[in-house]
């Protein structure tokens, strides 16, 4: 099966350094096939069998820690848990000079409906909408600060989530499918 792997708050600000080629490494060692990363800010899609996600999430902070010295929180997701958050995110929504858009990916503590009415944002700025899995955000750039969403940083909240813009999360999809390709292939089964 294929997952995605979702570090929290490595290579950021020069804290938590971690190299992806020695990252890829861990990865391996600790039994993950077909370990692909994902520029620098923690995004690894691997295949794995028969191990729930908070499995392999806890396998793998553990794996990092012996590694790196480093107690870094890992969310994994799978293909069909990608893809539903993917199809609800708006295929106009952009991160670029005009737009911000976000992807919050949620631990499983906070993964309800609910988590939007505790965010900080005001009313009418923005567009908010949860999906199993990750809150999707997206604003005009000249109204970020108005929106209220830099006021999530520092919280108990945001301990709780990693964030991806859109344009990272659309990558990492494009490559879970090109492993998803990959392996249905291998198996004689290619899907079209």
């Amino acid at each position: 099966m294929i997952y995605i792997a979702l570090l929290r708050g490595i290579n950021v600000g020069g804290k938590n350094k971690i190299d992806m080629k020695k990252l890829k490494q861990t990865f391996e060692k600790a039994g993950m096939g077909h370990v692909t990363t994902y520029i620098n800010s923690g995004n690894i899609v691997f295949t794995s069998k028969g191990q729930s996600n908070e499995e392999l999430s806890l396998q793998l902070e553990q794996a990092i820690l012996e590694d790196f010295s480093l107690p870094i929180r890992v969310i994994v997701r799978n293909m069909a848990e990608i893809r539903t958050i993917m199809e609800a995110l708006p295929e106009e929504w952009t991160n670029d000079t005009q737009m911000k858009s976000d992807v919050m990916f949620l631990w499983d503590e906070i993964n309800d409906i609910s988590v939007v009415d505790k965010l900080p944002l005001k009313p009418g700025i923005g567009h908010v909408i949860y999906t199993p899995g990750a809150i999707l955000f997206s604003v005009s750039k000249e109204h970020v600060i108005k929106s209220g969403i830099t006021k999530l940083v520092g919280t108990s909240l945001y301990q709780q989530m990693t964030v991806r813009n859109v344009n990272t999360a659309r990558q990492i999809y494009t490559l879970m499918q090109a492993a998803e390709q990959e392996e249905l292939r291998a198996e004689g089964n290619p899907r079209e």
